[in-house]
């Protein structure tokens, strides 16, 4: 897929360096699935991160510390194996990009969505650290003009939009900080999909939106 709006390359060292919040992780994981890219520069700097780490003195670990680490990683095999148990394996294929469906499903139409504003609906994806969703926006729709109080990370999954920083279109991410406020619009020929993630709480212009912030966890 040709696309033309990547994330930060600290956005990608920070994934290749497994430092990103899951919900920002998730967001980078999708966009990879479709980028040679991006796929590309984080697999370079996965090389150089293995050869520091090669570089470093080894230290003794106490068995203490062994089984802890041990008990870890069985706990997440254990989670990851639970999370893909909901997925339907009679299914052969999904609109939903393959690295969100063991939390997702594999079908946008399988959702329950849930209505924000007219024209807006989101569903809530589960995540440690940040907050993800999914949103659908109907065509010609705006969305409440705002700023970040952190980082957001914007995938388009499905049909386009526009904001004061270009037209995204599927595949494309906006990866958005502090300094960035904005007002997406879906085109207005198709709906849009997108997957968010974010590290902080939005910050909204108008006073309705931010009576309505704390209902739907933005």
């Amino acid at each position: 897929m040709n696309c033309n709006h990547h994330p930060d390359d600290s956005t990608l060292l920070s994934y290749g360096a497994c430092s990103l919040p899951d919900a920002l992780a998730i967001v980078v994981a999708c966009h990879l699935a479709v980028c040679d890219h991006c796929h590309g520069k984080v697999a370079d700097a996965e090389l150089i991160g293995h050869g520091l780490m090669e570089q470093e003195p080894m230290e003794p670990m106490s068995k203490k510390a062994r089984d802890s680490m041990l008990a870890l990683l069985d706990k997440s095999v254990d989670e990851v194996y639970s999370e893909t148990q909901k997925i339907p394996h009679d299914q052969a294929d999904g609109d939903i990009p393959e690295p969100l469906r063991p939390i997702s499903g594999q079908w946008f139409s399988d959702l329950h969505w849930r209505t924000m504003a007219p024209g807006m609906k989101q569903f809530i994806l589960p995540a440690s650290r940040g907050k993800l969703r999914l949103l659908k926006i109907a065509p010609g729709t705006f969305m409440p003009s705002h700023g970040h109080s952190g980082s957001e990370l914007t995938l388009v999954l499905k049909g386009s939009y526009s904001d004061e920083l270009g037209r995204f279109s599927v595949g494309d991410v906006a990866d958005v900080d502090p300094d960035i406020t904005h007002q997406p619009v879906a085109d207005t020929h198709e709906g849009c999909i997108c997957l968010i993630a974010t590290d902080g709480p939005l910050r909204f212009k108008g006073l309705v939106p931010r009576l309505l912030q704390p209902f739907f966890q933005l």
